[in-house]
C-alpha cells in the first residue's frame, strides 16, 4: 500500500489535492474530515490545541497503515492532520483511502482513526472560551 503522512500547522484546505493516482483497481475512494466541535465532553471551548512527537507520528502512522491494510486490502492512504491552535469548524484531521471495495476502505479508515487515538503520539488540549 502507498501511504503519504503530513502533519500541518496550515489550515487543511479541502478538497485536497490528490497524491496518489487511480490505477484503474480503485472502486472506492473514502475521504474523512475530523473538524473540531464548539463542545469537548461537555464543555464549550473555541479550539483545540495539538501537539506531537513527531519523528515517532510519522513512522506510527504508517506502520498503523500497513498493518491494519494487511487485514483490510487498499492501495493507497493519505494522511494529514494539524497541529497547533485548530479552531472550531475548521478540520483537524484529514484521510483519503483508496480500495478496490468500499468495505475494505471504510473498515480500514474506522480502526485506523480509532487506533490512531490510542497509538500515535499526537495530543491535544483544550481552548475554553
Amino acid at each position: 500500500m502507498n501511504t503519504h503522512v503530513q502533519l500541518v500547522q496550515a489550515p487543511i484546505c479541502v478538497p485536497v489535492p490528490v497524491f496518489f493516482q487511480d490505477s484503474g483497481l480503485t472502486g472506492s475512494a473514502i475521504e474523512f474530515q475530523g473538524k473540531v466541535r464548539k463542545d469537548e465532553k461537555g464543555k464549550a471551548i473555541t479550539g483545540l490545541f495539538y501537539e506531537a512527537y513527531e519523528d515517532m507520528a510519522y513512522k506510527e502512522i504508517e506502520r498503523l497503515l500497513l498493518q491494519l491494510s494487511s487485514e483490510n486490502p487498499c492501495s493507497s492512504a493519505e494522511v494529514i492532520h494539524r497541529l497547533g491552535w485548530v479552531p472550531v469548524n475548521e478540520v483537524a484531521i484529514y484521510v483519503r483511502i483508496l480500495s478496490a471495495h468500499r468495505s475494505q476502505g471504510f473498515q480500514l479508515i474506522t480502526r485506523f482513526l480509532d487506533r490512531l487515538k490510542q497509538d500515535v503520539p499526537i495530543w491535544k488540549s483544550l481552548a475554553e472560551p
